[in-house]
């Protein structure tokens, strides 16, 4: 089923989503989210819970506001669930090494796929998501890990400061340029598949729990802002309900893509 019979408000998710990609328990019908923890188990050290809130741009200028959770194992495993007016879900990520999975209850519609990039193979007008980079945003960390630094030169910033831009490359030749103020890295920008410029912008950071963290946070895609991230809350070490892993497909629900 093409991507835009879904309409402008289902085409706008998948923009978010594609964009950025995670987790929470999932919701089917409309329900309100929630999750289940009455079965948590012993958190990974390394473990994170990140609430948000996210404004999703749509190609015909409208705009519409969603929160969002994070529960994360980085590198392992990613779930996330936004909701919409009067806290109804929308929206579930599951993500885990063999596969990753999306559900639409408001579309009834999900994706399905595998890898830790995601995204629809057969759209490339839409970007693919590398989930473990997205994910690193909430740790902190902007620039992918294990770039390959090609060039470095240095640029004055309007309040005559130094900026460093760099230019570097992935383990798959993927091009990245990426400008770095005492420490904090203020953008970061490729190309997408498609040709077209892929950026994200660090308008703010914050401490959380002692780590600096990107706290508001622009995607712009051929010069349009069509995601704005703003994170509310990081916590770490956080136990997880059993559930979280776990996210349920009806049987009625079209695969988006088929």
């Amino acid at each position: 089923m093409a991507l835009a019979k879904t309409g402008a408000f289902g085409r706008g998710f998948f923009l978010l989503l594609l964009l950025l990609s995670f987790v929470l328990t999932g919701c089917t019908g409309g329900r309100k989210a929630a999750v289940s923890l009455a079965d948590a188990t012993e958190a990974p050290s390394d473990s994170l819970k990140a609430i948000f809130s996210l404004t999703v741009n749509s190609l015909d200028g409208k705009s519409q506001d969603f929160d969002a959770v994070l529960f994360s194992v980085p590198n392992k495993r990613y779930r996330m669930e936004l909701t919409g007016t009067l806290g109804i879900g929308v929206a579930s990520l599951l993500w885990l090494p063999e596969s990753w999975q999306m559900v639409f209850p408001t579309e009834k519609m999900y994706m399905k796929g595998a890898g830790y990039m995601v995204g629809l193979l057969n759209d490339p007008s839409l970007p693919l998501v590398h989930i473990h980079q997205v994910a690193g945003l909430f740790e902190g960390r902007v620039v992918p890990e294990n770039l390959e630094q090609i060039s470095l030169r240095d640029s004055i910033d309007t309040d005559s400061s130094v900026v460093k831009i760099h230019e570097a490359r992935d383990a798959l030749t993927r091009r990245y340029i990426y400008a770095e103020k005492n420490g904090e890295v203020l953008w970061l920008e490729t190309l997408g598949r498609d040709g077209k410029d892929e950026k994200l912008v660090i308008e703010e950071y914050k401490e959380f729990k002692g780590v600096k963290t990107p706290s508001r946070i622009s995607f712009v895609r051929d010069g349009t802002v069509f995601l704005e991230l703003r994170v509310k809350r990081v916590s770490h070490g956080k136990p997880f309900g059993s559930g979280t892993w776990r996210l349920n497909i009806p049987r009625s629900y079209q695969r988006i893509g088929e």
